[in-house]
């Protein structure tokens, strides 16, 4: 009965303190006469959402479908790049550097180059949203490869297994949790990557409708546009939490993590 009531619990608390948030956005918004210039109350966004709610749902599909995809290619890059990284010391030593300066530059510099190479259109939103969501991957990656306790291997090397086992075997499940855990990162940096080259290098997207919301003193419609960001990244998060749970539930040990 005390299980059923605090998975009950886990269910709602999202939904009550998502609605909870909004009352007192609303309520501290009409109590001190916040303009809606400034802050737009969330009745005023909801009515907003309403009214565009068919460019809402076109932007928005354009900018998760650009998102999905730089994300798909950085899932793969930064998962063979991280398993080169952890399964050999010479390519770390060598590569590690560039990666981390490379990941310094701001990404929002790189889009006016891309749209010299590419022009306006999906390529620099789909490269930005890569770019920007790799990094995480390859890190985890590699800190799950190389942290393979020296006695788990002293243990195989002694069972006849090759380097290659070791790393199939057991580095890669072992890397799997860091790997999830550095999804769940990439997802929303992918959105902020598509968004920016969409806000500056295309014309359909969710960026370019804040753009153009920005341009008109549409404000309440900026605001949508942010909320239609927040479900979309919400909705891909929790996408990705639900495979981490059934790739990787063994890993969460913790008691912290079941309550």
């Amino acid at each position: 009965m005390a299980a059923r009531r605090t998975r009950t619990t886990l269910l709602l608390a999202p939904w009550i303190f998502t609605l909870g948030f909004f009352v007192v956005w609303e309520i501290v918004v009409r109590a001190f006469g916040i303009s809606s210039f400034v802050l737009p109350a969330p009745t005023l966004i909801a009515d907003s959402i309403y009214q565009y709610h068919t460019q809402l749902l076109r932007h928005s599909f354009h900018t998760a479908w650009m998102t999905l995809a730089g994300f798909g290619l950085a899932v793969v890059f930064g998962l063979l790049l991280g398993m080169a990284l952890g399964a050999s010391r010479i390519v770390h030593a060598g590569t590690y550097p560039l990666l981390v300066g490379f990941n310094a530059i701001p990404k929002v510099a790189v889009v006016p180059i891309l749209v010299i190479w590419f022009g306006v259109g999906w390529l620099p939103p789909v490269l930005t949203a890569f770019l920007i969501s790799f990094f995480p991957i390859v890190v985890n990656v590699a800190t799950g490869l190389a942290t393979i306790e020296p006695e788990t291997e002293d243990v195989l090397r002694a069972l006849g297994a090759s380097k290659r086992d070791i790393i199939v075997k057991v580095g890669i499940p072992r890397a799997m949790p860091y790997f999830f855990g550095s999804l769940k990162v990439a997802i929303t940096l992918a959105y902020v990557g598509s968004v920016i080259a969409e806000y500056n290098a295309s014309n359909v997207g969710v960026g370019n409708l804040m753009a153009r919301a920005s341009a008109d003193f549409n404000v309440p419609l900026l605001w949508a546009a942010l909320i239609a960001l927040a479900v979309l990244g919400v909705i891909m998060y929790a996408a990705t939490a639900l495979v981490e749970k059934r790739m990787t539930g063994w890993a969460q040990r913790s008691q912290f993590a079941a309550q």
